[in-house]
């Protein structure tokens, strides 16, 4: 189940852009992505992992980035269809096999 994204990657990048740039203006970078948060219309955890994210892609911080993130979604989601397709065949050949012993006996 997934949920629809309620920010366009635009506001996502100009927020992140704004805590990048007026993170000296506050005392800490909390501050910031709560005070940038309200103004944009997100709770602070949000735009602190939209912040945490574009560390990672930028490589300042350890983790997946999000080119990574979307190849292992993509190749779960492949090895989820093979594991159905192997299941399918496993089953088929076990059916078909069946049939031929069925067949023999008559």
């Amino acid at each position: 189940m997934t949920r629809a994204k309620k920010y366009s990657p635009e506001v996502r990048e100009r927020a992140v852009r704004m805590v990048f740039e007026h993170e000296s203006e506050y005392s800490s970078q909390w501050a910031a992505l709560q005070s940038i948060a309200e103004k944009i219309g997100c709770s602070g955890e949000t735009l602190r992992n939209w912040v945490r994210q574009a560390e990672r892609d930028a490589g300042k911080r350890p983790g997946l980035t999000t080119t990574e993130r979307e190849r292992i979604k993509e190749l779960e989601r492949e090895n989820r269809e093979l594991r159905r397709a192997n299941e399918i065949l496993r089953k088929a050949a076990a059916f078909f096999a069946q049939a031929e012993l069925d067949r023999k006996q008559r």
